[in-house]
């Protein structure tokens, strides 16, 4: 069962999402302004917060600045605005995904899964290849005893290679695990990669650990080989 917060100063659309999901078997709770949904964040602790732009006391955007100084929770931004750049700027903020006004219940609902799946993957252990220490539970990732800083998006992708050692990843794939978008373009997948590779102290011309296969996919492999391990 998943708790859910409803930043939404709509009200008929807010008692349509607390009915409605409700009835889908998730705890609801709500509030219309934004500083009464971080106060929410931070006294209720919910699992994931639906969050609307238009507030009428604090700009959607500043508000996600404000949750993610305080909480990792995963945001879902509903909102009538569809252009790509206030979509850009939500996710850059720290929102998780982007849904625009008017949606299906059945839509926001599978938003809400995909979501959870992310989060809740979780394993037991950390997961080694060579220098490169990745820990899931703590979102965490160091290289030769060093903290790596990633971004929320680095940090998937690292795990989503991690994860299959060895093996050749197709970006459709990554784009599915990483992104929940398998129709998304693959020149994301690579932006990311680009920026991975700086962080681990490696090019694609002299690559260590993400090895790229042309035509197929990328690679995570242990600098020494699959042979010593990966």
């Amino acid at each position: 069962m998943t708790t859910l917060l409803v930043i939404e100063d709509d009200h008929p659309l807010r008692t349509a999402l607390e009915r409605g999901l409700g009835d889908r078997g998730h705890v609801v709770h709500s509030t219309a302004t934004g500083m009464g949904g971080l106060q929410e964040v931070l006294a209720r602790r919910p699992d994931i917060v639906l969050l609307d732009l238009g507030l009428p006391d604090v700009d959607g955007l500043t508000l996600i600045g404000m949750i993610r100084a305080a909480s990792q929770v995963p945001i879902i931004v509903i909102t009538a605005t569809s252009d790509d750049p206030t979509m850009i700027r939500s996710l850059d903020a720290g929102a998780d995904d982007y849904v625009v006004k008017p949606f299906s219940l059945d839509h926001v609902s599978a938003r809400i899964r995909a979501v959870a799946r992310r989060t809740r993957r979780v394993e037991q252990e950390t997961i080694r290849v060579g220098d490169l220490v990745i820990d899931e539970p703590s979102r965490t990732a160091s290289l030769a005893g060093e903290p790596l800083s990633l971004a929320r998006r680095e940090f998937d992708l690292l795990l989503a290679l991690a994860q299959r050692p060895g093996v050749v990843v197709s970006k459709r794939d990554l784009l599915t695990d990483v992104w929940e978008q398998p129709d998304g373009s693959e020149r994301t997948v690579d932006v990311h990669l680009s920026w991975l590779r700086r962080k681990l102290g490696e090019t694609a011309a002299e690559p260590r650990y993400l090895h790229s296969v042309r035509g197929v996919g990328v690679r995570l492999v242990h600098p020494r080989g699959l042979e010593a391990g990966a």
